[in-house]
């Protein structure tokens, strides 16, 4: 019984060692068990409920949810400084920020894109964008079709498309519906003008999340491509954003499915309102699209 006891114990131990070994390749469980609840004294907050994620419902929710399990995410858009001087379109390269740890990335998104079509039909232009975690390990894509009247953005994970964006086309408002597979799950109805928050609105009207970009004053709006992002998945309150954005109560949490599609929303809001495209050289101001 003993050598039995013992032959099984240390079965266990390698079968154990071995999947620890697998899933750390991969990035999984580092960014798992990483991300708990850390004080900070960072510009964007002291508290961040990631210590606790949300329940997968599927492989391809498991593969995302160390990212996504997040209470909000903080994306910032790298300075293009081939855009700034010479004009010429860079592909776009964003930080994910997890606002208790600011230091040190949570992931990034990266553009995949063919270096013609940039400039010739630049906001407009088709490309694929790559989430990754902190390592680098790919999480899911988002990716955009060329389009002329009204711009929709893909959400695939492991290849297999989980949700839709669809701009609607509107005079001034931006009006946007958000899909996981064929059913609407949010809808963003953007007054326009200077107005930087996208509210995520269910069916009924009920308060899902909030995208804000924040203002990163007058130097970096101006003379620069740097967008900032600050995606909200629930009420925790930002101390440092807490004059620029409004308190506000989500009816429910989103899935992590559906963070994914609100993760492409910021992406598609970024190129569809916020990015420069041409300049003329440092001594000219790019104008904004």
């Amino acid at each position: 019984m003993k050598k039995t006891l013992e032959k099984r114990k240390q079965k266990f131990v390698e079968h154990a060692s071995k999947d620890e070994t697998v899933l750390g390749s991969k990035g999984l469980l580092g960014s798992y068990f990483s991300g708990g609840s850390v004080t900070t004294n960072g510009p964007y907050g002291s508290r961040q409920s990631a210590s606790e994620p949300l329940e997968s419902t599927s492989p391809e929710e498991a593969w995302i949810a160390p990212l996504l399990s997040r209470s909000n995410l903080l994306i910032t858009r790298d300075i293009e400084w081939a855009n700034l001087t010479f004009g010429f379109e860079q592909e776009n390269k964003y930080a994910i920020v997890d606002v208790s740890n600011p230091h040190v990335p949570a992931g990034f998104i990266r553009e995949q894109s063919n270096v013609i079509f940039r400039q010739l039909l630049r906001s407009r232009r088709p490309f694929v964008a790559t989430i990754t975690d902190g390592n680098g390990n790919e999480l899911f894509r988002v990716r955009r079709p060329f389009w002329w009247i009204t711009s929709s953005i893909y959400a695939e994970v492991g290849g297999k498309e989980i949700g839709v964006v669809h701009r609607r086309w509107h005079l001034w408002r931006r009006i946007y519906d958000l899909y996981l597979g064929d059913e609407q799950f949010a809808v963003v109805e953007n007054p326009g003008l200077w107005n930087w928050t996208f509210t995520l609105k269910g069916i009924n009207g009920e308060v899902l999340a909030e995208i804000d970009r924040d203002w990163r004053g007058f130097g970096f709006e101006v003379f620069t491509d740097a967008g900032q992002y600050v995606i909200r998945f629930d009420h925790d309150r930002l101390p440092g954003l807490s004059e620029k954005v409004q308190e506000f109560e989500v009816a429910r949490p989103l899935t992590l499915s559906e963070r994914a599609v609100t993760v492409a929303l910021a992406v598609s809001l970024d190129n569809d309102y916020f990015s420069r495209h041409g300049g003329w050289g440092l001594p000219f101001i790019a104008v904004a699209e």
